[in-house]
């Protein structure tokens, strides 16, 4: 299914109630994923999405720890939030899962997933959740870029220090590519997946 199948899909209208409809969109998205668990494997997959309404309200969601970053003014702010197995243990094991916290590990749910929500995860999903956290952010003249990207920038590069590395280049999509670069200088171990988009 196409994101555009899935828009069309969704109730409530997206225009009426945006959170609502990104939240339906984000559970028929999960369960695809999870029906076609054959074809796909049984791994799962963090996300974030930013959908921008009438050119003046952004409304971005995300699962796990894919992460959205504004630059207003130069000063980075993230709008996503990293679900990590620490900060939500007690709905973990509220559902029978457990977190496991090794020493030279990160915290990690049933002692497998490093995120507490995520798409697909077929064998873990019981105690998984893929509820995104959904937030509209306004858009005005001070707002410069917008970051989209998957741990792996995360992992090696703060919020601040992404605006700053992309602050002078004007193409979007070579900024893009210049943070994955960056990523990959700094070893990163992680996926890279990288979106900017520059605001006039």
């Amino acid at each position: 299914m196409t994101g555009r199948e899935i828009l069309h899909k969704m109730k409530p209208d997206f225009w009426s109630d945006s959170e609502s409809a990104i939240r339906k969109a984000y559970e028929l998205t999960d369960s695809k994923i999870l029906e076609k668990s054959m074809e796909l494997g049984r791994g799962g997959s963090t996300a974030v999405t930013a959908i921008l309404k009438n050119g003046d309200k952004l409304v971005v969601a995300n699962v796990g720890d894919s992460r959205a970053v504004i630059s207003k003014n130069g000063v980075a702010k993230q709008l996503s939030v990293d679900h990590e197995p620490d900060k939500e243990r007690q709905k973990i094991e509220d559902k029978g899962g457990f977190v496991s916290n090794l020493p030279g590990d990160v915290p990690r749910v049933d002692g497998q997933l490093a995120v507490a929500r995520a798409f697909g995860d077929k064998s873990l999903k019981k105690h998984l959740s893929s509820e995104p956290y959904v937030v509209e952010e306004d858009i005005n003249p001070d707002t410069e870029v917008l970051i989209l990207a998957s741990d792996g920038l995360w992992k090696v590069m703060d919020n601040q220090e992404a605006v700053n590395s992309i602050k002078d280049i004007k193409d979007a999509q070579a900024a893009a590519k210049h943070l994955t670069e960056e990523a990959l200088a700094r070893k990163s171990k992680d996926d890279i997946s990288c979106i900017v988009v520059k605001f006039q």
